[in-house]
Formats: structure tokens, C-alpha cells, sequence
């Protein structure tokens, strides 16, 4: 494990070697951020199945997922993808368990650099005509935890990039979620309504198996999440992008908010996109 610390709070993050048990083909493996800890309040981050259990695919903590991984553009019966962020992989069924037998994975190596308030994780992957560099960086700064990352296509061709953050939130007591700060249209749904305080709600819990839901919004603008929480009250996220969609999805355990980040990369581009959360 990797930790940033300060007076406030402690970081912990996912090593991309010592702590490849917890990887799988979901979750970007640099800067996996596992756990923020309040020194006063203790552990502010949950899973949908941690701690009583964790597999790879539900994940814990703060998680992000490139969710367009790389097929052989000559061959599209070629079992290979190119994960983002993960590495080299036979195509998958859903499968939890860890190590996945199907896999055979080869994760990408990163380059980590720290300094007192930040840790950098750089790696390169190549692979049929694909070729790519991406950075992640992760920073602390009094109760602000910000994630950055950037990516350049160094291949040939056009690279399609679909990207979420999937934070693992704890319950609040009575079901109250989020609140965003765009209007938000839900459809009727067995799990999710819309307040008349304007914040999201659980509803039917409890629900062992997931409700996921997407959520109607305008992508014309950042999104700021206000998000109740069982011992700060309160927490805050905001991205720096339009997101083109907003899945939530919430367990008995844990409510997370998914705003996807979407952009086509041309050849020799570079972009780059953040969350920030306030605790």
C-alpha cells in the first residue's frame, strides 16, 4: 500500500505491484485510490461487499475504469484486449473470483513518483496499432483529494476513450444520497427517487444484489455532487468535464455516482480530465 498523509487525513493507495491481488480487468491499476481515513473519524470509504468480502470486479474505495478496452483492429475474433490502464487480457466472462482463470492477464508497469502531497503513476502500452501514454495523479491538499488523468494516443489511428470515477460511498442513515447541481430527471424505478429536497434517495432496501440506474441530465456542464454522509455530514465531489452520461448504482452496503467522461483521441492528442472530492 501507498499512503499520502497530512494533519487531516490519510490516503491510502492501491501499490501497482505489492497489491496486483486486488486487481482485475475493471478498475484502472494506477492510482487506485483504497481508502481515505479521517484521523478523528476513522474510515470514510466503503465497498458494495468490503469489508465482510471483496473480489476484484465489485471493487472497494475510489475506484476508476477505462471502459473501452482495445480489440485487434485487422482481427476482431481475436480473444486479446488492450485494457487502459490494466494491461493485456483474454476476453472475460463476469467473473469475481480472483485470479480469474481466464484471464491471463499481463498488467501494465508504472513509473510511481511521490512527493508530500502527491503521487504520480505513469505508464506506456502498446499493442497491435494501439499506442498510448497515460498519467495519473492523485493529490492531497488539508481535506481536498484531487485525481487527474491524462492521456496521449501515440498510435495511428483515431482511440475511443470511455472513463468513470466509481466511488464507493457509505450509507446515510434513511436513504438519502446525492444531490447534484444540474437539474435531473429520474424515470420510475424500483430503486432510486428524487426528493422533495432535491437529493437523490434509496428506496425498497435492502437490496443485496444492486440497483443500477441511469440519470437524466443535460451534458452541458461539470457536475458538482453533494453527498450525505454518515459521520462527515457531507462531502462534496466535482468534475472538471461535461459528463456524457450519469449511471448511479447503490447496494445495502454502499451509493456510488458515475459520470462518465467520452472523447474520440485522434493520433499525436492528448487530453486530460479530473474529479475532486472535499471530505
Amino acid at each position: 500500500m501507498l499512503w499520502l498523509n497530512n494533519s487531516e487525513l490519510n490516503v491510502a493507495v492501491l501499490d501497482p505491484v505489492a497489491d496486483q491481488a486486488r486487481f482485475g480487468m475493471r478498475y484502472c491499476t494506477g492510482g487506485y485510490i483504497w481508502q481515505v481515513t479521517d484521523h478523528r473519524l476513522g474510515d470514510l470509504i466503503a465497498g458494495p461487499t468490503y469489508p465482510y468480502d471483496f473480489n476484484w470486479y465489485d471493487g472497494a474505495g475510489l475506484p476508476e475504469a477505462f471502459d473501452t478496452h482495445l480489440g485487434n483492429p485487422d482481427n476482431p475474433a481475436d480473444p486479446l484486449l488492450l485494457g487502459i490502464g490494466i494491461g493485456l487480457f483474454k476476453k472475460p466472462a463476469l467473473c469475481k473470483t480472483h485470479p480469474c482463470p481466464i484471464t491471463n492477464q499481463a498488467f501494465c508497469v508504472w513509473e510511481v513518483k511521490e512527493t508530500a502531497t502527491t503521487m504520480t503513476f505513469a505508464t506506456q502500452q502498446a499493442h497491435w496499432s494501439w499506442s498510448l501514454e497515460l498519467t495519473r495523479t492523485i493529490t492531497l491538499v488539508r481535506r481536498t483529494l484531487r485525481s487527474e488523468t491524462r492521456v496521449k494516443n501515440t498510435g495511428r489511428g483515431r482511440m475511443p476513450l470511455r472513463w468513470y470515477p466509481h466511488p464507493f460511498l457509505p450509507l446515510y442513515p434513511g436513504g438519502e444520497t446525492c444531490k447534484l447541481n444540474v437539474p435531473v430527471t429520474i424515470p420510475e424505478n424500483p430503486g432510486f427517487e428524487l426528493l422533495p429536497n432535491g437529493f437523490l434517495g434509496q428506496k425498497n432496501l435492502p437490496w443485496r444484489d444492486g440497483y443500477f440506474q441511469e440519470l437524466e441530465i443535460q451534458p452541458d456542464r461539470p457536475v458538482t455532487f453533494l453527498q450525505k454522509h454518515p459521520k462527515l455530514g457531507l462531502l462534496a465531489a466535482t468534475t472538471d468535464y461535461a459528463p456524457a452520461r450519469m449511471p448511479i448504482f447503490g447496494n445495502h452496503n454502499s451509493f456510488s455516482f458515475e459520470p462518465y467522461f467520452e472523447q474520440a483521441l485522434d493520433a499525436g492528442a492528448e487530453t486530460a480530465w479530473s474529479i475532486t472530492f472535499d471530505f
